[in-house]
């Protein structure tokens, strides 16, 4: 999946588009709900598309080994200073195959780069063979199709020497696919006063809940709806934990849209 600049060039301006203090309510709310649907005692956690590293900041206490996985060589580098202690990958997380399984798997919204029900089963297919037999997965879309609406948001900090703003736009130019678009503009001052002004869009992948549940139990997982209200957002969020059974081992499915 190509990216957008935000993980390429600007890459290192992440801290200040977002602060890992902004994700410690949260992950502890993701750790609960993978201990809470665990069969096996988790130690290990991979976390699929961890960008750079935020959630992974928090949940690196929680677990006895986390292993990241990003498509963004400069989004690792930023979780790399966050998180010297966990293992780094560069993969796509819809075909990376690191040959070993894990208590939990965790994929944020990084999911959301999933645009295809081919690339949505990638992603689930990912996470099922890297999910030990009794382990857990837990998927976190910004938005399934039924909660999704137009909306606008802002933000951004002040670092050391330099400070970023951006203003955030939602949309859907076509309400028939399985897409939306995140335009999104930033501001970039550094440390000598110049300022510069960036656009950069995210095309994100929109499906109902039935179109998770359906994909998650094809590749294997039996699958639970969490609904979750969490303060940053004026909307309820669906999350989806995936039990990976214990039983028969079954080969990797293509599966197509």
């Amino acid at each position: 999946m190509a990216g957008p600049i935000l993980y390429t060039e600007l890459a290192p301006w992440w801290p200040l588009v977002s602060a890992p203090a902004e994700y410690a309510e949260v992950a502890a709310y993701y750790d609960a709900a993978l201990r809470d649907h665990c069969v096996v005692q988790p130690r290990t956690l991979l976390e699929l598309g961890s960008g750079g590293g935020n959630n992974a900041s928090h949940l690196k206490h929680r677990f006895e080994q986390l292993t990241l996985v990003d498509l963004s060589p400069g989004m690792l580098a930023v979780s790399g200073a966050l998180n010297p202690e966990c293992e780094h990958h560069v993969g796509d997380m819809r075909s990376v195959r690191l040959g070993r399984e894990f208590d939990c798997v965790f994929v944020h919204d990084a999911v959301g780069y999933a645009t295809s029900l081919e690339d949505l089963v990638g992603v689930l297919e990912t996470a099922y063979v890297h999910c030990k037999p009794g382990g857990v997965a837990l998927f976190v879309p910004d938005h399934v199709r039924e909660s999704f609406g137009p909306r606008t948001g802002h933000g951004g900090l002040d670092g050391e020497g330099r400070s970023l703003r951006y203003l955030e736009w939602t949309w859907d130019p076509d309400p028939g696919d399985t897409k939306y678009i995140v335009d999104m503009a930033y501001v970039l001052r550094d440390h000598d006063g110049t300022a510069r002004v960036c656009h950069d869009r995210h095309v994100l992948g929109l499906f109902s809940t039935a179109q998770w549940v359906e994909a998650l139990e094809g590749v294997g997982f039996v699958p639970k709806v969490l609904l979750h209200q969490h303060s940053d957002v004026p909307f309820e969020s669906v999350s989806f934990v995936a039990i990976r059974p214990k039983g028969p081992e079954r080969s990797e499915r293509s599966v197509t849209d």
